[in-house]
């Protein structure tokens, strides 16, 4: 008889200990780590978090929020504040967060977002210098290519 390899999905799970970010809201761009599983539509959060402003307990709809690929592992069902927090901190998802690609994209565009109009100037002029020179140094191989 034939082996069956069973692969686990690559998908993020909604799962107790699961680092969320919410999207909407008064806490939009915040994270959060999911302490219960309310239904299928609403998980109760909870967002011990240092560097951001902190997320008192509360239901949230799944619709408000992102999985993250970051988990805590073994946070207990319905853990309380202190739990949390402790385990928050000992697995460092502030800096497993800030060390991300995603934060870091997030951080440039609102850097992008709250340029002035000065600034936009600036960047173009910068942008426009650099496409320059890469311009003279191809123009300069490509010289020295057909002579």
């Amino acid at each position: 008889m034939p082996e069956i390899e069973v692969h686990a999905s690559q998908w993020r799970l909604v799962e107790v200990g699961r680092v969320v970010l919410f999207t909407h809201g008064p806490n939009a761009g915040r994270l959060a780590v999911t302490v219960e599983i309310i239904d299928h539509k609403r998980v109760l959060v909870d967002g011990p978090s240092k560097t951001l402003p902190a997320i008192p307990r509360q239901a949230a709809p799944l619709n408000n929020l992102i999985l993250t690929p970051i988990i805590i592992p073994k946070l207990p069902r319905a853990a309380g504040r202190g739990a949390v927090a402790k385990a928050w901190e000992k697995e460092g998802v502030d800096q497993k967060w800030a060390e991300s690609a995603w934060a870091k994209r997030r951080e440039q565009r609102e850097k992008r977002r709250n340029l002035s109009d000065f600034d936009r100037f600036k960047v173009m002029r910068l942008k426009k210098q650099a496409r320059f020179e890469i311009r003279k140094a191809h123009a300069k191989v490509r010289a020295s290519a057909q002579s």
